[in-house]
């Protein structure tokens, strides 16, 4: 994974300087701030390959749900491999990451975006400097539910558009997984100044921002602002954490295609291809947009232990997540009416919502 030229490594850690404040805006930092949350004491696990697996790891471990990441070994046959065996190529290995997650948090479509955000698809022959097959890309499916959804998060990435190659990577049933050393571990944390300076160097980082970079300015208004902004009820709920009536809103029964945003910053949310009639009186749906736009806390109001909702860049409560939705995923994202704007299909392209098309199309 590590294997540059002199002349390359020179290069990179000069350009990088290993700092990791200049690394902020990487994709893989925007979440830095945030804390995991685990609420149900269950777990289920993704197994992933991406190319290096310091690179995988790391932002995994910022994505609320999740519990753990282990890097590692996955589908080879050779028993109790070592990181010089399978970087040098001579087994059937990829460097690849186990993530633990709490399915009442977060499902497994969300890790499926979040993954497919962290490396090059289309590429067949290993990731960015690291080449070979122990580099390349697959997705270890451990049962027919999570071969279901990957086959059909894969379908969605193709129609995006995003890359305007072939998505190469693989969806291989499960067998096998070896945690790598101790060393390498939670590497981001060990040597912060080799991380970011071999993320910056390989291209990693530069390739992300360029296919996934959301170039809209998300952020919050004053107080003054939000109170000319918003009307009461939607102040008291973005705001206060207040709940509006069911079946007394604007949208629980809106079936129009298009997306929901955040009335207070604009942060794309919800599509309605992921709307459903929960019977609860709230608009709902199974997933957002993209993980990177919410964040989740435990809410213990009102004597119970739930898990709350926020936009990620504006703070706005939103509503709260159940895991009493429908299959595959279960989950219920049960948000109210006044926290969301609407923008249908034929108007998003005016409102600089055209890369979300593809969601509702």
């Amino acid at each position: 994974m590590k294997k540059f030229s002199g002349i390359i490594l020179a290069i990179a850690l000069m350009l990088s300087a290993c700092s990791e404040p200049e690394s902020k805006s990487a994709p893989e930092q925007q979440k830095m701030e945030k804390k995991t949350v685990q609420v149900s004491g269950k777990y289920e696990i993704a197994t992933l390959a991406g190319g290096c697996f310091w690179c995988m790891e790391a932002p995994f471990e910022k994505v609320d749900g999740v519990i753990k990441v282990i890097s590692g070994f996955a589908g080879g046959k050779e028993k109790n491999p070592t990181y010089k065996e399978v970087s040098a190529g001579k087994t059937g290995y990829r460097e690849s990451i186990q993530v633990y997650y709490d399915p009442e948090v977060i499902g497994y479509p969300e890790i499926l975006d979040v993954y497919w955000r962290q490396f090059d698809p289309t590429d067949k022959g290993g990731s960015f400097h690291d080449r070979g097959h122990q580099y390349t890309s697959a997705i270890f499916y451990m049962d027919d539910i999570q071969k279901k959804l990957a086959e059909q998060s894969k379908k969605e990435l193709e129609k995006s558009g995003v890359f305007n190659k072939p998505i190469v990577t693989p969806l291989i049933k499960f067998t096998t997984f070896y945690p790598a050393e101790d060393y390498h571990q939670d590497f981001y944390k060990k040597d912060p100044e080799r991380y970011y300076s071999y993320r910056k160097g390989s291209g990693r980082d530069e390739f992300i921002m360029a296919h996934w970079n959301d170039k809209n300015n998300y952020t919050k208004p004053s107080d003054a602002e939000l109170k000319k902004k918003l009307n009461e009820l939607q102040y008291k709920v973005t705001q206060k954490g207040g709940t509006e009536s069911a079946f007394h809103n604007e949208y629980w029964d809106n079936h129009k295609p298009g997306i929901y945003v955040d009335i207070v910053s604009g942060e794309p949310l919800f599509s309605s291809k992921d709307k459903f009639d929960s019977g609860t009186g709230w608009p709902s749906f199974t997933k957002p947009i993209d993980p990177k736009f919410i964040k989740k806390k435990i809410d213990t109001s009102f004597g119970m232990k739930r898990i709350e909702v926020k936009s990620f860049y504006s703070d706005s409560h939103l509503g709260h997540v159940f895991d009493d939705g429908p299959q595959p995923t279960k989950l219920r994202y049960c948000m109210n009416s006044a926290s969301l704007r609407f923008i249908p299909k034929e108007k998003m392209e005016e409102e600089g919502y055209a890369e979300y098309l593809w969601l509702v199309e």
